[in-house]
């Protein structure tokens, strides 16, 4: 039985990717900044153990308690938008902490086993806002862009140790609470030099009826990063997703 660790697990990609997993037989650790196992079925095949990605005190007590696993889940991440103008570098670093920095980090930590193994896989979930250029998103989007150039060229660097390296797309998901939390993060006074150029910006996302992801798709993406080997590098994940990869070249 394959065992899968996955971050972020408290809502959203994450914990519909642990319950994806869960149903197919596998071994999942869940991960989150304060665990709760009741977000989670009861089973004997799941652990749910505490991981802050910021910290490296707290990354290398999970790698002791995970021991050996198959499969890394980079999923935890925060959210913003805003003018980059009026963003302080306190919010711009906290961002690149969790989404980037800590993302590395993680699984850094986590290469000794599969490279002595000779077997694994890393799947990193980022975003299709990296596949097209979007304003009040510049900080989000670089954060997220990083993490696929780091892909692509680690792959390249894990390939003669047999472990593979995939990215996951996801694209708009607004049945997801990731926007809520984006929002909380967002300074209370938008620059008043900048609300006439965002007001219609933030009313066309509110209003916005076309194609979404759901964490289903993002799931079954993860599912095929998994354990497809044919499975491309950058996989996107959700009708829209799929679209904005089309356009792109990706897909």
């Amino acid at each position: 039985m394959k065992t899968i660790l996955i971050t972020g697990c408290s809502s959203g990609f994450g914990l519909e990717t642990a319950k994806h997993f869960l149903d197919r037989g596998w071994k999942v650790i869940a991960t989150m900044r304060t665990p709760n196992e009741e977000v989670l079925p009861r089973s004997e095949h799941l652990r749910v153990l505490p991981l802050d990605v910021t910290k490296q005190q707290s990354i290398e007590a999970l790698v002791e308690a995970a021991g050996p696993i198959d499969v890394l889940v980079n999923n935890a991440g925060i959210g913003f938008a805003g003018a980059v103008e009026a963003m302080s570098m306190d919010s711009i670093r906290e961002i690149f902490e969790t989404n980037t920095f800590g993302l590395i980090a993680l699984t850094q930590a986590f290469l000794p086993q599969f490279r002595q193994r000779q077997s694994g896989v890393v799947a990193n979930v980022t975003s299709t806002v990296t596949l097209k250029a979007l304003p009040l998103l510049a900080v989000y989007t670089a954060s997220k862009a990083a993490v696929n150039a780091f892909s692509a060229s680690l792959a390249l660097e894990l390939e003669p140790f047999n472990v593979q390296v995939r990215v996951v797309l996801p694209g708009r998901s607004p049945t997801t609470r990731f926007g809520d939390n984006a929002k909380a993060r967002m300074p209370r006074n938008f620059p008043a030099e900048y609300r006439d150029f965002a007001a219609p910006i933030f009313k066309a996302m509110r209003e916005d009826t076309s194609a979404v992801t759901y964490a289903e798709d993002v799931a079954e993406g993860v599912w095929r990063a998994a354990t497809d080997p044919t499975c491309p590098s950058m996989l996107p994940a959700g009708e829209d997703a799929v679209e904005w990869a089309r356009a792109a070249g990706v897909a």
